[in-house]
């Protein structure tokens, strides 16, 4: 088999890369080790950034997102029983955010590459990458019991944190930064229609609770828990008590409640690796960086990386170009710690972290300037809409 770009990979960074390639002409094999149903319907990120939905109309793949996806122009942050509105679009120059899950980005791609005879193969196992520095690298994996080698240009590993084109790269070539958190989120799907029009991230001292939306039917809740805690800790009522615990105001607002669809615990941790690239092998989206979700940024930053290495190889392949695929990393990295910084700065500000009387009123104090100071907001805002891509 022989293609210009093989994507490793079929979540929202792979499928998106296929797309801009197909735009430019640039031929490329999509390889998932799951199978299709599997993928569309893991449920993920659902805040989209200004910048990724208008990524995301450029391309021609947000008909949907744009009759579905629900536009917010602002949130809430909640403590001592009150809630306090950030006005997002007023202070980031009319930017907003979308609430549009992340498996429905991927359903799009997936119905966008199909229709135009992209190649998606699923279910591929034994997947290894070889001789990254040559400049005919190589992917072998196995498909409905025949071996097969994918000879190509360039590699794309968008195969998240545990995939293999990561580990592919030599020990000593990459330098990891990594931060782990002591608590984790769990989080549950709802059938319930959403008690506020817009999100809800409340602090709280018995930790912290997320209230978000799916549509006018479904609500998202994540709450602060210990990384060990088991999902057979977590009965219903159980969940429901703590959710209205925490999101409880003293003006009588009332949450409701519904049968619970989903559930799962997500540990929280910050990881980036540098360089994101080495020889023909490309890292983007969580196989190069992870961010706890406190700052929705995890999803956003594999459509930017995939926007940047796309413009660089569509110039490389025209023109022979190479600095915009030599410096693929250094342009992304910077982005990536922009958001690593605000994802950690939201986490620490909402999340218990110990029982230090201490740092609870510090927190407090934050949350405070925040929503007194209009340059503390608009901060916050700024980076929550996504900063503008250069």
């Amino acid at each position: 088999m022989r293609t210009q770009v093989a994507i490793v990979g079929a979540g929202p960074a792979g499928l998106f890369l296929s797309h801009l390639l197909a735009q430019e002409g640039i031929d490329s094999v999509v390889l998932e080790i799951r199978n299709r149903g599997h993928i569309e319907r893991r449920v993920r990120a659902g805040v989209l950034e200004q910048g990724t939905v208008d990524a995301l109309r450029a391309a021609g793949v947000a008909d949907r997102l744009d009759r579905e996806g629900l536009v917010h122009h602002g949130l809430e942050l909640r403590f001592a029983g009150r809630g306090h509105r950030i006005p997002l679009s007023d202070l980031a120059d009319g930017r907003a955010i979308t609430v549009y899950g992340q498996q429905e980005v991927v359903k799009d791609l997936i119905c966008a590459r199909l229709a135009a005879a992209g190649r998606l193969l699923f279910e591929v196992a034994g997947l290894t990458v070889h001789v990254l520095t040559s400049s005919s690298p190589v992917v072998c994996f196995r498909q409905e019991g025949r071996e097969h080698e994918l000879r190509c240009d360039v590699i794309a590993g968008c195969d998240g944190s545990h995939g293999v084109c990561r580990d592919a790269i030599p020990r000593g070539a990459l330098t990891v930064y990594e931060r782990a958190y002591p608590f984790a989120w769990l989080g549950i799907l709802a059938a319930v229609p959403p008690s506020t029009a817009e999100l809800i991230y409340a602090y709280h001292e018995r930790g912290f609770a997320l209230h978000s939306l799916r549509s006018p039917a479904i609500s998202r809740f994540y709450l602060q828990c210990r990384p060990d805690e088991t999902l057979e800790a977590w009965p219903d009522e159980r969940i429901w008590g703590e959710l209205r615990a925490r999101l409880a105001t003293d003006d009588g607002w009332t949450l409701a409640e519904g049968p619970i669809l989903e559930r799962g615990i997500t540990t929280m941790r910050s990881c980036v690796v540098e360089p994101m690239q080495h020889g023909r092998l490309f890292l983007a989206g969580d196989a190069a960086h992870i961010v706890p979700p406190t700052g929705a940024k995890g999803l956003n930053l594999a459509v930017a990386d995939v926007r940047v290495l796309a413009e660089a190889l569509a110039a490389w392949y025209r023109t022979g170009r190479a600095d915009l695929l030599e410096s693929y990393s250094a342009t992304c990295l910077r982005r990536v710690w922009r958001a690593e910084h605000f994802s950690w700065w939201m986490t620490a500000m909402l999340h218990r972290q110990d029982d230090d009387p201490f740092q609870r009123r510090l927190q407090l104090a934050q949350l405070r300037y925040v929503c007194d100071s209009t340059a503390a907001a608009t901060t916050l805002a700024e980076n929550y809409v996504g900063l503008e891509w250069v």
